[in-house]
């Protein structure tokens, strides 16, 4: 007999052991679908938390990355002090870029963000101060360097308050890596899950078939030949599952994703939420198989070899 023969034999058999497994699914489609649907949820809840992560991040990444500083002048400072102190702080080493915004100036930029002209126009006098707006050169980006500049400007006589305008955006940086790191202890602790649903099927698959594989055994089936049907259930339970789960994301998403886009909307922004429907395609039904495989073998493993015939 050839190679390419026996080849496709084995082939052949691996082809017949895993259609013959779908069909006992089949065969029971009430316990089976409870047990995708399962396994489906429990793929599909950290897929979407890691979606809206990755969403977060791309719509912090599109932000200014540069740590800006507004130095917020006393209102007794004129606009020539104002001027000269900007040319004074462009002289430092560690500022790479300074604007000077005078009172006026400033009135004017919230008069057109406000819409309240009628009522500024009513005050007796400007109440803004003029601001200095300040980049740090480039290699001034650790946090300790940016605390350390920020503290020298605000003890400036001339200065009332120094505020760093993309602080918001580190925190917003920091609570995104929390939660991705949450998630992937999410991800790990429904793996496991998934793991031990598979697991436990098959085991009760196993003892329920105790006779058979009794009687299979008495005939000369090794163990390799007994476990090879209850492998391809629990592929068959992890694809199926993946791709419930990867359904479910999908319908998810397009339920949430008309009120994101009107929030984001309203705050200017072009944004589009991304889906991954594709990466998740293929990402979800692949973890699937892999849970559910590693599920069967765990549980095929510890029974088949303590079912022996009398």
């Amino acid at each position: 007999m050839s190679l390419s023969t026996i080849m496709t034999n084995y082939f052949l058999r691996h082809v017949q052991v895993m259609l013959f497994s779908l069909g006992q699914l089949w065969r029971q489609p009430v316990a089976s679908l409870m047990t995708v649907t399962v396994i489906g949820i429990a793929l599909a809840l950290p897929a979407g938390l890691f979606v809206l992560q990755q969403n977060m991040t791309t719509v912090s990444e599109q932000w200014d990355d540069s740590n800006q500083i507004t130095l917020f002048l006393k209102t007794t400072i004129s606009q020539v002090e104002g001027k000269q102190l900007s040319l004074d702080l462009k002289k430092w080493p560690n500022i790479a870029q300074v604007q000077f915004q005078s009172a006026a100036q400033s009135l004017s930029e919230f008069r057109q963000l406000s819409g309240l002209g009628d009522l500024l126009d009513s005050l007796p006098n400007n109440p803004l101060p003029a601001v200095i707006i300040i980049y740090p050169a480039e290699d001034i980006v650790s946090p300790d360097a940016i605390g350390s500049l920020l503290a020298r400007l605000e003890a400036m006589p001339q200065v009332e308050q120094a505020q760093l305008d993309m602080e918001w955006l580190q925190r917003l940086r920091s609570i995104n890596e929390t939660i991705h790191r949450g998630i992937s202890i999410l991800a790990i602790l429904l793996s496991l899950s998934v793991l031990l649903i598979i697991g436990n099927t098959i085991r009760l698959a196993i003892l329920s078939r105790q006779s058979e594989i009794k009687v299979m055994k008495l005939v000369g089936a090794t163990d390799r030949f007994v476990r090879r049907p209850f492998l391809y259930t629990g592929f068959w339970y992890g694809l199926v599952g993946g791709i419930v789960a990867w359904i479910t994301l999908m319908l998810t998403l397009s339920v949430i994703s008309s009120p994101i886009d009107e929030l984001i909307g309203h705050y200017g922004s072009n944004f589009d939420l991304q889906w991954f429907s594709l990466t998740m395609l293929t990402t979800l039904p692949s973890i699937g198989v892999v849970l559910g495989a590693a599920g069967a073998w765990l549980a095929v493993s510890r029974h088949i070899h303590m079912i022996e015939p009398n």
